[in-house]
């Protein structure tokens, strides 16, 4: 196995970080973990040796159900944009309902829903850093 950031070949494939650039096993994805050869930016598969480079995705640390949840029942504040780091969508659903003292806040209510289940769904199953949701 080798490193996602630097290519360097792990000792072991117990290996929790890389002894060369010192990345989480995982992290980055300038190269393939299989082959150690260079990978193109958004590559789903590696061009030298084939291998899906989903697979290898480490998950984040955010909870799709959490996520999901937060949108469907606090949407029109845009709670659930907060928790995934969106924070630009979060401020104009949270500025929607407030600023029309809740006049409009079926509109940001609907958008929030909206996207809760498309989290659910998992349309929508990155974060605001591009990390995956975790189930």
């Amino acid at each position: 196995m080798f490193c996602r950031n630097c290519g360097q070949q792990y000792i072991s494939d117990e290996a929790v970080i890389c002894t060369k650039c010192g990345a989480q096993k995982g992290a980055g994805f300038q190269f393939c973990p299989s082959c150690g050869q260079p990978t193109p930016p958004n590559s789903q598969v590696c061009l030298n040796c084939g291998v899906s480079l989903a697979a290898y995705e480490p998950k984040g640390d955010k909870s799709k159900v959490a996520a999901g949840l937060l949108g469907i029942f606090l949407g029109c504040f845009g709670v659930h944009n907060f928790y995934l780091g969106y924070t630009g969508k979060a401020i104009a659903q949270l500025v929607i309902t407030l600023v029309s003292c809740f006049v409009l806040s079926p509109v940001s209510s609907i958008w929030g829903f909206i996207e809760g289940v498309l989290i659910l769904c998992g349309k929508i199953d990155r974060d605001a850093d591009g990390r995956l949701l975790s189930d």
